[in-house]
């Protein structure tokens, strides 16, 4: 037999040297949150671990653990012929279930006797999520932010895919989270993740970036959703160097009617999401707005929105959050077009090698500029 126990933060710091990574736990539990890159192969499914439960709470756990044994001894059976039977004798596997307790040794003692060298995580995903946590200020303090920062429409998001396009280090919490950060941010049809497994994705992402180069993000609030960004990332990125980010009016209006889409295609949810503004604008101004909308104006109503619900206070509650705001150069992009964006990256991408000020301005593209 070859399994061998783990360490948590061993296998944190050595995940690519295994061959596949296997979470032994139910579907739920993979789907709340998993290692990076986990498969997830169930001990028992969500079913039958009810099943189980309610045997050992209501019966007896010798009867709970035949029905167990019996439910394990299958799904193992039928993971082992769907996914092993091709594998090659150095085929490495990582397993873990909730606590390393009976569901990853089940899998990793058959695994182990065919003749694969299993690892098998002390105190399973629990044990993981614990050492993850205590390792992500650790990454979060290596690295070098510089965040975009700019009112709602500015382009913020085309920057960062633009930086990322022309190669640069981008962190797009937004992409993570499936939130687009603000009370109409919810992105159709995507649920956001649950907190942990949003945690866990920050990490993943943080921990491929390389130290040496800037990483481009964009100012977000401690929430983005229903998800709070790691308090040890919020600190840095308030502590960072900041870029603002400049969009004329008409051309903010029109970015984000072509980035929310779905609130255009669906009046009735534009409508619905109108009423969670009401508190700042009054019943009547929301009520005028949705009149505007059901009659098709929606650059009336984005545009009042900006003037009545995301504009004011924007400047002061970003220099009062983000400590280097006052300091940063202004970058303007001409228009809402991806290539005016791509143009605008081209002009900062060099500060991502040589950590000196973003290009000055006039030096790239006429009509993009940073300024110092």
């Amino acid at each position: 037999m070859s399994v061998h126990p783990i360490a948590a933060a061993d296998a944190l710091a050595q995940l690519e040297r295994f061959s596949a990574i296997i979470d032994a736990r139910t579907e739920s539990e993979w789907a709340l949150d998993h290692l990076p890159g986990a498969l997830n192969w169930p001990s028992l499914h969500d079913e039958e671990r009810v099943r189980v439960g309610t045997l050992y709470k209501q019966v007896s756990p010798f009867e709970a653990q035949k029905i167990g044994a019996a439910l394990v001894a299958r799904n193992i059976a039928a993971h082992i012929e769907r996914e092993v039977l091709d594998k090659p004798k150095h085929w490495q596997p990582l397993i873990y279930c909730w606590r390393g307790g009976k569901r990853s040794n089940s899998l990793a003692l058959v695994l182990g006797q065919i003749g694969f060298r299993v690892h098998v995580i002390e105190g399973g995903y629990k044990a993981f999520r614990r050492a993850m946590l205590d390792d992500l200020p650790t990454r979060v303090q290596a690295l070098r932010f510089r965040v975009v920062c700019g009112p709602t429409g500015s382009g913020k998001t085309r920057l960062l895919q633009a930086l990322s396009q022309l190669g640069a280090q981008v962190l797009d919490l937004e992409a993570l989270a499936c939130h687009r950060s603000s009370v109409l941010g919810a992105v159709p049809g995507q649920a956001q993740p649950s907190q942990k497994r949003f945690d866990t994705l920050v990490w993943d992402a943080l921990r491929r970036l390389d130290p040496q180069r800037t990483v481009w993000v964009e100012a977000e609030s401690q929430k983005v959703g229903n998800v709070r960004v790691p308090d040890s990332l919020m600190s840095a990125m308030r502590a960072s160097p900041c870029l603002k980010l400049e969009l004329p009016e008409d051309e903010r209006v029109a970015l984000l009617l072509e980035d929310y889409p779905h609130l255009t295609q669906d009046v009735d949810h534009f409508c619905n999401r109108l009423d969670a503004l009401v508190a700042l604008p009054g019943h009547a101004t929301v009520k005028r707005w949705k009149a505007l909308a059901q009659a098709g104006d929606f650059a009336t109503v984005v545009r009042e929105l900006l003037h009545a619900h995301y504009d004011p206070g924007y400047e002061a509650s970003t220099r009062r959050n983000f400590r280097q705001f006052d300091a940063a150069a202004t970058a303007k992009a001409r228009d809402h077009t991806p290539g005016s964006f791509l143009a605008l990256a081209q002009g900062l991408a060099s500060d991502d090698a040589d950590r000196r000020s973003p290009t000055p301005a006039g030096s790239g593209v006429p009509g993009d500029q940073v300024q110092g």
